[in-house]
């Protein structure tokens, strides 16, 4: 790992007079995978909005060195790329020019009128396993297709910081799997990702780091095998962890 892609000190958000995220201190490499960790309205969405800029906040965010609020909009994209939850996205459109999105801050407007597909969307497709899918429109994919395809935007983005809130929500275990897999190999080529995570043994085996939040507060942060221990578990979730208890399950090796 080399140099400090994201930093994070002292962030606060206010929603409607209420503070939902307090406190919140990150700091993140070059070709690290950091998760956030805790139970339902801990804080994980809210401080991924923040980091991306979606969501005023006091304290500081720099990326790669530089202050957030102080990148123009296109700069900003093409550094970090986030993957909400659900998308706003209704149209019609061809799940290609969904992805094919991701270059607008990039290329001239209107990058799918391109004769050609831009290399990085075409290895996006593939990365994501949408070949198949990628002139279907999307309000006829389901909702595990449409988080593949949203997922493939951002790799198409080519930013050095992704940002990924539940990435495998609505994914069959193939895909998570695999998907998780290719966070590993983007980290190992350099990028930062940041990623919200239900799954404890997923965080625990995907990430390197953990930050667990309750009622929008860091709590612990570490190596993810330390935080995601019975020491930091129990009592924020209320469980006991027992290792090899739950079925478990790895990608199968087809070569």
């Amino acid at each position: 790992m080399s140099g400090r892609a994201l930093v994070a000190t002292q962030l606060e958000v206010v929603r409607s007079g209420q503070r939902v995220l307090s406190g919140f201190a990150l700091s993140a490499a070059q070709g690290e995978v950091v998760a956030l960790v805790g139970p339902n309205g801990a804080g994980k969405s809210t401080a991924l909005k923040a980091l991306a800029g979606l969501l005023p906040y006091a304290g500081q965010v720099q990326v790669q060195g530089r202050e957030l609020r102080s990148l123009e909009l296109r700069e900003r994209a093409r550094t970090l790329a986030y993957v909400p939850q659900q998308s706003l996205l209704q149209q019609a459109i061809p799940a290609r020019q969904v992805i094919e999105q991701g270059r607008y801050a990039h290329d001239a407007p209107w990058p799918f009128r391109r004769r050609e597909p831009h290399p990085a969307v075409v290895r996006a497709i593939e990365a994501t396993d949408l070949v198949g899918l990628a002139e279907r429109p999307w309000d006829r994919l389901s909702g595990g297709e449409q988080r593949r395809v949203l997922l493939a935007r951002a790799l198409a983005t080519e930013s050095p910081l992704i940002l990924l809130d539940e990435p495998t929500a609505s994914l069959d275990v193939g895909h998570a799997l695999r998907f998780l897999e290719l966070v590993r190999q983007l980290a190992a080529a350099g990028r930062c990702i940041i990623v919200a995570l239900h799954d404890l043994q997923l965080v625990r085996h995907y990430s390197d780091r953990a930050l667990l939040l309750d009622r929008g507060s860091l709590v612990a942060s570490g190596p993810a095998r330390e935080i995601i221990s019975t020491r930091h578990i129990r009592p924020i979730y209320g469980v006991e962890l027992e290792d090899g208890a739950p079925l478990g399950y790895h990608l199968a090796d087809t070569r």
